[in-house]
């Protein structure tokens, strides 16, 4: 869009994470002014998302990455943009780097120069707790929010006034996954306001990750849905999009979740998962792969159904998880899932002795 090339060059940071070894964040180059979704009007919601998708990126330019390590010790790492204004930080951390208690946002620096200048932000990194035994990786559309951009290119022109004008206020929640996902170990630890490099802020209870095959430039409206619904933050991974069949095509959904998904899990051997996902884009499938490849990684699966009739594909990925002993939810609401997290230990103690004596049949038959 014309606008876009009047624009000082910014830096756009993604939620990254890290282990007592390496740190990963995924930063964007951009032309562009920062994401403003609460201005009314429908023509304002129109060109702030068109905005959004005509992203104009900036190649080739050198960005510095601040860490503070816990013992205060500062390091510069340097990186160019790729041509789609990508860098991609995957560093290797010198020194002492142990988790505190609980999960934490810890926060780096990006250091770049543009028209005016000097310029600097934020990033917020992810690092677990070492009480953490359990983490979660939950799939974005149709999950959370109905984003009606995702399966082929009808869908989108289907869905063109939900992708284009509507702000993520006005987007509907999917019922009860607020409580859901609190239940599971969210709660308000949301990276926001400015910080320097090494400071840390609280995260949820357990570290939520993110997959979806969304564009990177809705990253920003996605945040902003979900810390405006009350849902834990954590590091997400979306796709850089481009009008061709490995966008569109329905197979490259799964494989870009399982990608993601087993990066993550490499990434903390320590730790357990539950993954999250929906019916629509094969999530079953995908995830029963990666589920019984590792069972003993993967606590639970949860498939919240939105489509038709199970095919023979998803028949053999429940077949699989049953036989590899690995808890499987099949439900429409999030308040039956509520129930299965009681009967299967995933609630706070106290609240799964109170209520795994009444699942029994109900929960059985919500799994069939």
């Amino acid at each position: 869009m014309p606008f876009a090339f009047r624009a000082p060059v910014r830096i756009q940071p993604y939620f990254g994470y890290r282990n007592r070894e390496r740190l990963f964040i995924t930063v964007r180059a951009l032309r562009s002014r920062k994401s403003e979704f609460g201005k009314p009007g429908k023509w304002r919601a129109l060109r702030t998302m068109m905005a959004q998708f005509a992203s104009h990126e900036v190649p080739d330019l050198p960005v510095e990455l601040e860490v503070k390590s816990p013992n205060g010790e500062t390091r510069r790492h340097q990186a160019i943009s790729d041509q789609e204004g990508f860098v991609q930080f995957d560093i290797r951390l010198e020194g002492e780097w142990d988790y505190e208690k609980y999960p934490q946002w810890e926060t780096v620096t990006l250091h770049w120069q543009n028209g005016e200048g000097a310029q600097c932000v934020d990033g917020h990194v992810l690092a677990p707790g070492t009480a953490t035994g359990l983490a979660m990786i939950s799939d974005i559309d149709d999950t959370i929010i109905e984003t009606g951009i995702t399966g082929n290119f009808r869908a989108v022109m289907r869905n063109w006034r939900r992708v284009l004008m509507q702000m993520p206020e006005e987007r509907i929640l999917v019922p009860g996954a607020d409580v859901f996902y609190n239940a599971l170990g969210g709660n308000q630890g949301l990276p926001e306001g400015e910080g320097h490099a090494g400071d840390h802020q609280y995260a949820s209870r357990r570290p939520f990750f993110y997959v979806s095959s969304s564009p990177w430039n809705l990253f920003s409206y996605l945040v902003a849905y979900m810390k405006g619904r009350g849902l834990p933050l954590g590091p997400i991974s979306l796709r850089d999009w481009g009008l061709n069949r490995e966008t569109f095509g329905s197979s490259s959904h799964g494989a870009h979740k399982r990608t993601a998904i087993e990066a993550i899990i490499a990434t903390y051997p320590e730790m357990k998962f539950a993954l999250i996902g929906d019916d629509s884009q094969g999530d079953l499938t995908a995830f029963s792969e990666i589920a019984v490849a590792a069972p003993d990684r993967i606590r639970a699966v949860f498939i919240r159904k939105v489509g038709q009739a199970m095919s023979l594909e998803e028949k053999a990925a429940k077949a699989a998880l049953e036989a590899a002993g690995i808890p499987l939810w099949l439900g429409e609401g999030y308040s039956e899932g509520h129930e299965f997290l009681g009967a299967i230990g995933l609630l706070e103690d106290g609240e799964a002795t109170k209520i795994v004596d009444s699942v029994g049949k109900g929960n059985a038959e919500a799994a069939e």
